[in-house]
């Protein structure tokens, strides 16, 4: 809760923390202030909420309720070392630079990558987000073939985007060994899993599927994690991945097996979306015994119903890269 003056209200804001500055925000990202944290004091030590305030302008006052004590924890760790690092007479100088040295190498190595990595992925905005998707479906169509294309089927892709709620749908000739989430909300499914498959449900259940994964980790999250710690400052300040970062990622998503889901979670997708899941488990194992939780649970057996896709659609999608 932030108040500019003390004659006008408190406000929520998002609070982050620089090196040695502490940047106020609105929901927009848009920054209302910057404190120094040099010259940031605590009101009220070893009480909750923690009350802040520039030093000589006590009008102006942040309050961080007790249970952000990461953020607490944190300012105050960079003020000692910032306190460390003004100059002291005598002996202890050497060992206040030693001290203020450790202390910001530890924040820098244990903490500010993790919460800089959190930070990005909640404040990229979608439009950045389809940016990046598309960027990366161009680096895999470079080893996998143009993603295919053909009138007719176009607008059906469409609709199974749609029925399996993801933004759209991307059939590649190869690469992808199954199916892959990008960033944006696009799902990219081999070719196989269209021309390979009498029932459209199969196809259905690897979107499904790739939704899960996502719900699990943010496929932005995915390529910071892989890319380290400068990819995500970089993003954050500049909006931008660096080519060669995004090159690296497709090579590496490619060749990677796709992670585990939580069955619980991928069966509720499935309910949700009225699919049945035993056709795509028996698309993972013919023989159905290693998936025998998504048979056994389906949560649309003995039901009627509606199908993925009609048949003529469905014949007509599976034309989609005959072209």
């Amino acid at each position: 809760m932030w108040r500019p003056t003390a004659e006008e209200q408190r406000r929520e804001v998002v609070v982050s923390i620089g090196e040695a500055t502490l940047t106020i925000s609105d929901f927009n990202d848009s920054a209302l202030t910057h404190w120094s944290l040099a010259a940031l004091v605590r009101q009220n030590p070893g009480e909750f909420p923690a009350v802040y305030h520039p030093d000589g302008d006590p009008g102006e006052t942040l309050e961080l309720a007790e249970s952000e004590t990461t953020m607490i924890e944190a300012i105050e760790r960079l003020q000692r070392a910032i306190d460390r690092a003004r100059p002291h007479p005598g002996r202890l100088r050497l060992v206040s630079i030693l001290g203020v040295g450790a202390a910001l190498a530890a924040v820098l190595v244990f903490w500010l990558p993790g919460a800089m990595k959190r930070h990005t992925v909640s404040v990229v905005p979608d439009i950045k987000r389809q940016e990046i998707g598309r960027a990366l479906l161009d680096r895999i169509e470079r080893v996998g073939g143009q993603e295919c294309s053909e009138p007719d089927a176009d607008p059906i892709l469409r609709q199974l985007a749609a029925r399996t709620g993801v933004d759209r749908l991307a059939v590649v000739p190869a690469g992808v060994a199954d199916s892959l989430h990008l960033p944006g909300g696009i799902v990219l499914l081999n070719r196989t899993l269209i021309e390979d498959h009498e029932d459209p449900a199969v196809a259905a259940g690897f979107v499904l599927a790739e939704r899960a994964r996502a719900e699990q980790t943010d496929p932005l999250d995915e390529i910071l994690d892989f890319a380290g710690a400068w990819p995500s400052f970089r993003l954050l300040t500049t909006g931008d991945i660096a080519p060669n970062v995004l090159d690296r990622y497709a090579e590496y998503a490619l060749a990677e097996p796709r992670p585990a889901l939580d069955e619980d979670q991928t069966l509720a997708l499935f309910a949700q979306a009225a699919i049945p899941s035993s056709p795509y488990a028996y698309a993972l194992d013919v023989t159905g015994e290693t998936v025998l939780g998504l048979i056994e649970a389906d949560p649309m057996a003995g039901r009627t119903l509606e199908p993925v896709l009609p048949d003529r659609d469905w014949v007509l999608l599976q034309s989609i890269c005959d072209q």
